[in-house]
């Protein structure tokens, strides 16, 4: 009788849990990033940049994120399906500009509706491709694109109801303010800064609709310091996922 007893009660509790299991809702499936990095021909510590962004977005527990520092995956269309969004932090590939075949499968893997993130100085990657210009929204030209010292400076929220920026207030971040980014395609700003070096308020963080696709820009990030801001941090992450799928979660 005991025995049968301890079975019932054993039946009881394995019934009990698969039911809660069952019950429980379902984590959402994390967001799938193709972080695509390499060499700075310039100043930039290309690596430090690359491996914090991943940490931001890692550390929100939304992102699934692999870091290329091979930009010539962009010429695998099949490889690029298996992503969301791609970020962008790769400065003058050593050999040159990207290959024909990569910047379309780049250009239709936006268009065809997924996202696109492009950071710092990313936009000037490729001088001689003009569309990839128009696909940033607004791209750094050598010789016209500038900034002053590098310094502490405030910037501005211009769109308080974005879901990228909605909730952030005003912030000061120590950083590179870019200036003079060339351009004249439409673009939603939402961050703003006054630069001393151009005397104009410059567009720091704006977004842009591609195809059926979603762009954003962010232009702050020189270094892991720079990157260390938090509302830079919030900026990144949820730019990443507004990107991905248009929405941001809170």
């Amino acid at each position: 009788m005991q025995q049968w007893m301890k079975a019932l009660v054993l039946v009881a509790l394995v019934a009990m849990i698969f039911c809660m299991g069952a019950g429980a809702p379902k984590k959402p499936a994390l967001i799938k990033v193709l972080l695509i990095t390499g060499d700075d021909v310039a100043v930039h510590p290309w690596r430090e940049i690359s491996e914090t962004t991943r940490e931001i977005l890692v550390g929100t527990g939304k992102f699934d994120v692999k870091v290329s520092e091979d930009p010539l995956i962009l010429e695998s269309a099949t490889a690029l399906k298996n992503y969301d969004v791609i970020v962008f932090t790769i400065y003058a590939m050593k050999q040159g500009e990207l290959p024909a075949q990569a910047q379309e499968n780049l250009l239709n893997y936006v268009k065809g509706g997924k996202g696109f993130f492009v950071q710092h100085l990313a936009s000037a990657s490729f001088p001689k491709w003009e569309e990839f210009g128009n696909l940033c929204g607004r791209k750094w030209v050598m010789k016209t694109s500038g900034h002053g010292p590098r310094n502490v400076f405030e910037s501005k929220i211009a769109d308080k109801e974005h879901s990228i920026t909605k909730g952030l207030s005003d912030f000061t971040t120590d950083d590179e303010l870019y200036a003079k980014l060339q351009g004249t395609g439409e673009i939603h700003v939402l961050v703003t800064a006054d630069s001393d070096w151009s005397k104009a308020t410059e567009p720091l963080v704006f977004v842009k609709s591609y195809g059926q696709g979603r762009v954003v820009h962010n232009a702050y990030g020189h270094d892991r310091k720079a990157l260390m801001t938090p509302n830079v941090q919030k900026i990144i992450a949820r730019g990443t996922e507004w990107a991905a799928t248009g929405k941001v979660t809170q």
